[in-house]
């Protein structure tokens, strides 16, 4: 079995796996009753955040990362459940052991994605995909979807392709017409406010967007314009990483709608911070090994800031305050929120548990 993720990108067969709102379809796997409603798993009351939603509630304007309040007034009978994060994980642990079953080049993203190189299997991508999505729906009984392409940026464009439950390829034969007329919202890092940005510059999608220098970006969009110029072109050289040295664990999310507000800050470091105590109760072994609590912003002007610190716990109003010292540093909204830990030197452990909502 080839164990060599280092491939020319022009060899590679990566598969990204992506589970359809993956705690949603739980719940509704769980209770049948749920199937039928317009439905949020996330925080309790009208200051929580949704964490995922079905595609009935996505029907209404729901979105994850979305505060409740704003996902009542789009959808009022929409049903809210707690997470339950402990189940998920465990089903998700199942999911991987279907993954490691093919190849030991695994890349978990989070607890419903992860990448797969399957580039020295010697059979068909495209074939391996299909069988993994039914092994998912036959074992846990849960909707799965499929991007297969020469590299990672493109798998996991081509996952979303035909959501849900969908799988779509893109062949290296076919990379420059689909990036042609692929939006330039469909690119990693591109939220509304850059996709404003671009269209003023006369960018809407990737074909246009081609027109334009590396220097003309980085002057627009700093170090980030150079990973928008290569996007474009569909080029993407990092290589599946199975594996590393275990320095911190953390979950962060990107917003749909920026944060403008210290109070909204402190409700979504609240929710991030009840996810992190969850993966840390799970990770018993990780706990003792903790050095200190860090936050990271990335603000709409595609900058960021990380604050960290040692020795002082990491209990939530830890969190609260390095969120708004960093979220402080400048007088501009933010768009990723992130929270985690920093492991001592000596501390480290292997493996991958990185959830990212």
């Amino acid at each position: 079995m080839v164990t060599d993720s280092l491939a020319s990108s022009s060899s590679r067969k990566i598969i990204h796996v992506d589970m359809d709102c993956f705690y949603a379809a739980v719940e509704m796997r769980d209770d049948p009753a749920l199937r039928k409603v317009a439905l949020a798993v996330g925080g309790s009351g009208r200051r929580g955040v949704v964490c995922t939603c079905n595609y009935k509630a996505r029907s209404f304007g729901v979105r994850s990362a979305m505060p409740n309040f704003m996902a009542l007034q789009r959808c009022p009978e929409l049903v809210f459940v707690r997470p339950r994060f402990e189940h998920y994980r465990e089903i998700s642990r199942g999911i991987r052991e279907i993954f490691y079953s093919y190849t030991p080049l695994v890349e978990p993203l989070s607890l419903d994605e992860a990448y797969l190189d399957v580039s020295g299997l010697g059979r068909p991508a495209t074939e391996i995909a299909t069988e993994i999505r039914e092994r998912i729906r036959k074992t846990f009984r849960l909707p799965v979807s499929a991007g297969v392409a020469p590299n990672k940026l493109l798998a996991k464009i081509a996952s979303d392709w035909r959501k849900p439950n969908g799988q779509f390829v893109i062949r290296p034969s076919g990379v420059e017409k689909f990036m042609e007329d692929l939006p330039v919202r469909r690119l990693w890092g591109v939220g509304r406010r850059a996709e404003e940005k671009l269209e003023r510059m006369g960018c809407s999608t990737c074909k246009e967007l081609r027109e334009l220098s590396i220097q003309a970006l980085e002057e627009a969009f700093g170090k980030f314009g150079l990973e928008l110029y290569y996007q474009a072109r569909g080029q993407d050289e990092r290589a599946v990483q199975p594996s590393r040295i275990r320095k911190s664990l953390s979950n962060e999310r990107t917003y749909s709608e920026e944060i403008r507000t210290e109070e909204e800050l402190i409700e979504r470091v609240g929710d991030l911070h009840e996810e992190l105590c969850a993966d840390l109760a799970s990770r018993p072994e990780l706990r003792d090994k903790i050095a200190g609590p860090f936050v990271k912003v990335k603000f709409t002007d595609f900058s960021q800031t990380t604050i960290s610190r040692t020795g002082i716990g990491w209990d939530l109003p830890v969190y609260v305050e390095l969120g708004k010292e960093a979220f402080s540093r400048k007088e501009i909204g933010a768009r990723l929120l992130g929270v985690g830990v920093r492991f001592v030197e000596s501390g480290t452990v292997g493996g991958q548990l990185l959830l990212q909502l």
